[in-house]
């Protein structure tokens, strides 16, 4: 949103100043994804992916949970917490992985095998999480898989990507689900080589929900977590980033002397933004926070049915040491 279109007409420096008073005032923690805008980023109580951003909304004593991310990050903090008031800035910033798994189709899918269970990417919705067995994330995935026996036969939704990852780590037969992510899935092989020739001295890291050929170059393939951590330790100066645009300020802040390159979709733009993440802004957070709207609500029976494969996931990563 441009300053001159603004609803308040406050300036960035106001506005951060009003949303730390509200957050103190209203008892409000701010939990926000990595893809947010740098300034959300900055003032946020929590920055982190969809697993630690589930770990901190079960742990969290607010009154009000305001969530600055996508709306199935919203409603993963309602189900954990049921009794919390959670907001999120705007509604419609939805998400093309979750919008790509809609609950009749995934039903109708799930029906074809009944002797599988459904492993599904927190990256869906609360109806899709109410059809699974255990709900994963891109950092402990693989790790959740593992931990099941050998013959145990399982359908992976909604991210194919991500599915044909674990598949080829793990040996195993999964049924995919024919999802992506359009922020990962649209990164191109040649935009990746192109980077790499004009960058030989640069290393490149890939999240897992990247199309095959493009992990197939990857030094290192992780969650978002997981690449900001290895780009903190790792003794390499230039990095080529294959994801989201946000991850950058987070990795800069961390490697203020290192370079980080992100893969661009657009020859025009060197950029890879998800333009879902980048619908929430400073005001419309202020504005959120102030008015504790737009609010996420959903039924006591989609909460409880829900609340089984995440707590199950949480439950299984702390057994394997993948969280404390």
């Amino acid at each position: 949103m441009k300053k001159e279109e603004r609803v308040t007409g406050y300036s960035d420096t106001k506005l951060v100043e009003k949303i730390l008073h509200l957050k103190q005032q209203k008892n409000a923690v701010l939990l926000a994804h990595f893809y947010q805008v740098p300034e959300i980023q900055d003032i946020a109580d929590y920055v982190g992916d969809s697993l630690g951003l589930a770990q901190k909304a079960l742990i969290s004593n607010a009154d009000m949970i305001v969530f600055a991310g996508v709306h199935f990050m919203a409603e993963t903090a309602k189900i954990l917490n049921p009794d919390t008031k959670v907001v999120l800035p705007d509604l419609e910033a939805g998400c093309s992985l979750a919008a790509s798994c809609p609950k009749d189709k995934f039903s109708e899918f799930k029906a074809k095998y009944p002797e599988h269970i459904v492993i599904s990417y927190i990256n869906c919705t609360a109806d899709i999480k109410t059809l699974s067995d255990l709900i994963c994330t891109s950092g402990n995935a693989v790790q959740l898989v593992e931990s099941l026996p050998k013959d145990q036969k399982i359908i992976f939704a909604p991210d194919k990507n991500l599915g044909g990852y674990i598949n080829r780590i793990t040996g195993r037969d999964m049924v995919l689900w024919d999802g992506t992510c359009e922020v990962h899935d649209i990164l191109s092989t040649e935009a990746v080589v192109k980077l790499k020739v004009e960058n030989s001295d640069a290393k490149l890291i890939a999240h897992p929900e990247c199309k095959a050929p493009v992990l197939e170059l990857a030094d290192y393939i992780g969650s978002t977590t997981a690449m900001l951590n290895f780009t903190s330790k790792d003794d390499s100066n230039k990095y080529i980033v294959a994801t989201e645009t946000g991850i950058l300020h987070q990795m800069r802040k961390n490697s203020p002397e290192k370079e980080f390159l992100i893969v661009p979709t657009d020859e025009n733009c060197l950029c890879n933004d998800c333009s879902y993440m980048k619908l929430n802004t400073l005001e419309k957070l202020y504005l959120c926070m102030e008015n504790e709207s737009p609010e996420i609500k959903l039924s006591n029976k989609v909460i409880k049915k829900a609340k089984i494969p995440i707590r199950k996931m949480l439950d299984i990563s702390k057994k394997l040491n993948l969280i404390k």
